[in-house]
């Protein structure tokens, strides 16, 4: 009897165990890039210097490996080089999250085809149960313990791929990038790699690659998440934005909220910055034309008319309270917000492109899908 019993749970742990690194090798399919806007935008001519955005459209299957992930790439930055986007003084900014998704690579494609975030959380998390159950023990400090043991979990794998993507597409297209942002845990520049600490807090990094595929050797950590966030994204302090000197000027990196807040551009102003980059992901769908809700994360700044709350749209919102109202005070007129955009389970998406120059901002074609916007000064 007592055998017996002892079979069907016997069963269903090798059932488990066999389930386990199945599904893991995807078959080759091209993604379709969805690009629907090319545009460049001259307030200079010449056109000696210019900022390319690329707003991506992104469905969870480009990430299933590293070959699906690099070839989505390739196909927005390969449609820029034959617009004649790409020049000797080119940087490209892309969005926020971006690398964040490659949390998906070497996971079961069932991850990509279900509807829910959550239940592609639940896939990876049965699918992957001692990596997981390791992380969840390391992830003391966060309340949401289960997203932060997920990221946690496949950190080492997906600041390498990132890091070895973007090294690549830098070299080949003989530009600069600024990579969107991606998920680590105590993220840092070390001989040239990205390296993490998984004892460390997750943070919203944002890293920039060099032409000649190298690491530029400081790190952009976003210091106001959202209240999605704060529940596993640690705040960085703002004193340690860096700026880099790059051809197009002395440059910084906003992610995303950073952008909403006075304390990001006296620290511009402080640091002497030429020109500012904002990496977005708006993870709301149609959220630009719905009311705004007002401040999220963090107190509403002494500057901001509460009495807009619920009264303007999320875009008027954007437009006063973010890049396009901000950037004068921090002591520069150059200034691209770009969106990440795409089919991302249940998350949504929204957003388009803010393009600043002079303290104007420009009109822009706007984009259902991907698209990409060359200022050229």
């Amino acid at each position: 009897m007592k055998l017996r019993n002892l079979v069907i749970p016997t069963l269903i742990l090798l059932a488990w165990a066999l389930w386990i690194p199945a599904g893991r090798s995807p078959e080759w399919t091209n993604s379709d890039s969805h690009l629907d806007v090319q545009e460049e935008l001259a307030t200079d001519k010449a056109c000696k210097r210019n900022i390319v955005a690329i707003q991506p459209y992104m469905v969870p299957s480009d990430y299933l490996t590293e070959r699906h992930f690099t070839e989505k790439m390739k196909a927005y930055f390969e449609a820029a080089r034959q617009k004649g986007y790409l020049r000797e003084q080119t940087v490209v900014v892309l969005p926020e999250y971006l690398g964040t998704w490659l949390v998906l690579e070497n996971e079961k494609e069932w991850a990509t085809d279900v509807a829910k975030l959550n239940h592609a959380m639940a896939i990876m998390i049965s699918s992957n149960p001692v990596d997981f159950l390791k992380s969840f023990v390391r992830s003391k400090t966060e309340d949401d313990r289960l997203a932060a043991a997920i990221f946690r979990m496949k950190a080492t794998r997906m600041a390498r791929s990132y890091a070895r993507i973007f090294k690549q597409l830098a070299k080949e297209y003989q530009v600069i990038i600024n990579a969107g942002s991606i998920l680590l845990p105590g993220p840092s520049i070390e001989g040239d790699q990205i390296r993490i600490d998984l004892s460390q807090p997750l943070y919203n990094s944002s890293f920039f690659f060099g032409a000649d595929g190298s690491i530029y050797p400081a790190v952009v950590k976003k210091s106001f998440p959202t209240s999605d966030e704060l529940p596993f994204v640690k705040a960085a302090p703002i004193s340690d934005l860096p700026v880099f000197d790059l051809p197009i000027g002395r440059t910084a990196a906003l992610v995303c909220a950073d952008s909403w807040y006075p304390e990001s551009y006296t620290k511009l102003k402080e640091l002497g910055a030429e020109v500012v980059l904002v990496n977005s992901f708006c993870s709301k769908p149609g959220a630009m034309r719905k009311f705004w809700n007002g401040y999220d994360g963090a107190p509403a700044p002494a500057d901001v008319d509460l009495a807009v709350v619920g009264q303007i749209t999320e875009e008027e919102a954007w437009i006063r309270y973010a890049l396009p109202g901000r950037l004068k005070d921090s002591g520069t007129s150059t200034g691209v917000n770009v969106f990440l955009r795409g089919e991302l389970w249940d998350l949504g998406t929204d957003g388009q492109p803010f393009l600043i120059r002079n303290g104007e901002r420009l009109a822009v074609t706007n984009s259902r899908t991907a698209g990409i916007w060359s200022l050229c000064f």
